[in-house]
């Protein structure tokens, strides 16, 4: 392939990818090269975090370092995998790169070097980063990597990106390579094709847009052959020309009718020369022992132990982020709390005080509180992956996730939505397909998270008395566990039936590559844990504090001059007799509240929730907790005029709750009102949070909006029916 010219390449860095199958270690190899010089990158439509560093070579200067996602090929059968042609081809919006670096697994050398091969076949300088090497031994394994490096044609380097062996090196071959190679002729390995496939190919290669090929005939064969695998799955590739997709469909057809299969020609062709000269530069001990891993892997894959196993871990993960983090996030919120008083105490009362403490210090409060929760998931996530477990829990929830339509690594994104969504959806990264990590952002929002609890707890204790059920079950407790449980079937029954329509597609089965057992790397997951974070607070974060500002103004706005003067005026007379004026400042809030646009919008949507068994004052609570779920309490309290200090074991707000009747006397609160309207939020996406959060995931606003629209349909319908159908029964 024709290098840049010299002009062109002085204006600019040198530009290397890093390459590999998932698992390899080329994370580590990367962090490993760039040391803290990097960055993630900004790509246009691209929705998959790219990194990008810089390494600094002894002759060559500083060159920029592109960390490529991993994939199991450069067939883009998947989002990850598209990003990985586009990136190492230099396909848009990706420039081509000056040196591809693969890193193969050298324990699994033999489907490593499928990898290898497509990315040779793109005519690209290239080194070969030979990882876990340290491993071998314990595999009962012997790579002779110049052996290998002669078949290959380009450099081979052994590394043990884990403890830093052969960082050196890699960094010299890097050096050495990118001054050498646009002057050597690069010798490519010979994969042998049948002459059917060769005349595929030519077609194919005819239909390619000139500017894929810049006039390479290795790239065009390399781009053909990609095409070829790649364009018979076409609900995640994007920009591909119609007539090249009419191309290869045709030239599928005709293979069809002939009895060939082009996927099985090209794949058997890669793995003939893979094959015949394995065992050239690859010895397998005769009698090896168990290794650790193939040890360990007897009882964490076990169907019975395994999964005990990986429940308890499960359990672990939820408790951190359900018990662990409360102390952390209480810490936050008290900080908040007291900036907040001191405002309220060094400032004079009025608009801009209330601004700054309700509207701003609130804000950013609730963009902040997330952080314990994001910190310890990912930490967990990254202990996961880097210790080679997170394929085995994929493996195990494999079977119970695909009656679904997911695939086995939704289930821990799923089971973190217990606690709160914003992480669980976050946790989706983990996922390779995009379609897969959609589908379960959209309703790891149906389970119970941890906010939804206080409005529980206090429609449980205000409307339903401490009785037994068989005369040991407590009614309270039934309740609350049954609510835990109908989140998790509609979460599941939601997963299904939007697997079969608006995500309909054929679910291919799991690979996965069972890496050896190994110490986490602890720089990479706490870099990651960091750039994860880092990304929340400046993406999602921001949306979120903009819509607390908004929430804020909904439910303090407009205000009543005359009100707020006679309001003032019996304060006064109460301060000059000595009297407490709490109750008149919870009065005040509460006739505020009332007028104020929130309160509108909740006389506005009243006729809506009515067949729910909601009025207007419910309807403000609704539009209060869009903020967070658990908004709803302290926003009923300010209602019935129990204070904004109120939480959901307040009596006074229970018993004002108890209390409030409509015109006709009837009560408004019934135990029959009470369940609707837990399954309202059991259903709704009342939480701007997670809106947030998809909205940083997907990049757009679409997927968001859909979210809202399903889940509040959706929670309508089914608080309706158990209002509605409570009251034909006779239990209103």
């Amino acid at each position: 392939m024709s290098a840049p010219p010299a002009a062109a390449r002085e204006a600019r860095r040198a530009r290397v990818a890093i390459a590999a199958n998932p698992n390899t270690g080329k994370t580590t190899v990367f962090n490993r090269l760039t040391g803290a010089h990097q960055k993630v990158g900004n790509y246009a439509g691209v929705t998959v975090e790219i990194h990008e560093g810089r390494l600094a070579l002894p002759r060559s200067g500083a060159v920029e370092l592109l960390d490529v996602p991993g994939a199991y090929s450069l067939s883009a059968r998947s989002r990850e995998e598209e990003l990985a042609i586009q990136a190492v081809a230099g396909l848009a919006p990706f420039e081509s790169p000056d040196l591809v670096v693969v890193v193969a697994d050298a324990t699994q050398l033999s489907r490593n070097l499928y990898f290898v091969l497509q990315v040779l076949e793109l005519g690209l300088p290239c080194v070969v980063a030979l990882n876990m090497t340290d491993m071998l031994v314990e595999r009962g394994l012997v790579v002779d990597a110049r052996a290998l490096e002669a078949e290959l044609g380009v450099r081979v380097v052994e590394t043990a990106a884990s403890t830093g062996r052969g960082m050196d090196e890699l960094r010299a071959a890097i050096a050495a390579e990118l001054e050498q190679a646009p002057a050597r002729d690069l010798r490519r390995p010979a994969v042998v094709e049948s002459a059917e496939l060769r005349e595929d190919l030519r077609l194919v290669r005819a239909a390619l847009p000139a500017h894929w090929s810049r006039g390479s005939a290795e790239r065009e064969r390399a781009l053909a052959l990609w095409a070829l695998l790649s364009l018979e799955e076409q609900d995640e590739l994007v920009d591909i020309p119609p007539a090249l997709r009419e191309c290869v469909a045709e030239r599928r057809r005709r293979a069809a009718e002939a009895g060939r299969s082009i996927d099985t020609e090209i794949i058997q062709a890669r793995y003939a020369w893979i094959d015949g000269r394995l065992p050239r530069f690859l010895r397998e001990a005769q009698h090896r022992p168990r290794s650790r891993t193939e040890r360990i892997d007897a009882l964490l894959l076990n169907p019975l132990a395994g999964f005990a196993i990986f429940l308890l871990l499960m359990g672990i993960v939820f408790q951190s982020l359900f018990t662990w983090a409360s102390p952390l996030m209480g810490l936050i919120e008290g900080v908040f709390d007291s900036l907040a008083d001191w405002l309220r105490a060094a400032l004079p009362a009025g608009l801009g005080r209330e601004f700054l403490t309700e509207g701003l210090i609130a804000g950013v409060g609730s963009v902040l509180v997330f952080l314990p929760q994001i910190l310890l998931l990912f930490l967990f996530i990254g202990l996961m992956e880097d210790t080679g477990y997170m394929a085995r829990a994929a493996f195990l929830m494999d079977r119970v996730m695909r009656a679904i339509g997911l695939s086995g690594r939704a289930f821990v994104p799923m089971i973190s939505g217990y606690a709160c969504a914003v992480p669980a959806i976050l946790a989706t990264r983990t996922m390779e397909r995009q379609r897969d990590r959609t589908l379960t952002m959209l309703v790891i929002p149906l389970m119970t998270c941890s906010a939804r609890l206080p409005v529980y707890a206090l429609m449980i204790g205000a409307l339903f008395p401490p009785s037994e059920v068989f005369g040991f079950v407590p009614v309270q407790g039934l309740l609350m566990v049954g609510m835990y449980l109908f989140s998790t079937l509609m979460a599941l029954a939601a997963a299904a039936v939007l697997s079969r329509t608006l995500f309909k597609a054929r679910t291919p089965p799991l690979i996965l590559e069972l890496p050896p057992y190994r110490m986490p790397h602890w720089p990479s997951v706490l870099r990651m844990m960091w750039q994860r974070s880092r990304a929340f607070l400046s993406q999602a974060g921001g949306v979120i504090l903009v819509c607390t500002i908004v929430l804020w103004a909904l439910l303090h706005f407009p205000r009543d001059a005359q009100r707020t003067a006679d309001f003032e005026t019996r304060r006064a007379a109460l301060v000059a007799r000595g009297e407490a004026h709490a109750e008149l400042d919870a009065e005040e809030a509460a006739e505020n509240m009332r007028t104020s646009w929130g309160g509108q919008v909740g006389h506005a949507i009243e006729p809506t929730i009515a067949p729910l068994g909601f009025d207007w004052k419910i309807g403000i609570g609704l539009v209060g907790a869009f903020a967070a779920r658990e908004v709803f309490v302290t926003t009923m309290g300010v209602v019935y005029g129990a204070g904004g200090d109120v939480d959901e074991a307040s009596s006074t707000l229970r018993g004002k709750i108890k209390a409030e009747s409509r015109a006709d006397g009837r009560p408004v609160y019934t135990p029959l009102v009470g369940l609707s309207l837990m399954i309202f939020f059991a259903l709704a996406c009342q939480c701007m949070s997670t809106l947030a959060a998809v909205k940083r995931e997907t990049q757009g606003w679409k997927w968001p909006v859909f979210l809202f629209a399903y889940m509040g349909v959706l929670a309508w319908l089914a608080s309706f029916a158990v209002y509605q159908g409570g009251r034909a029964l006779g239990f209103d």
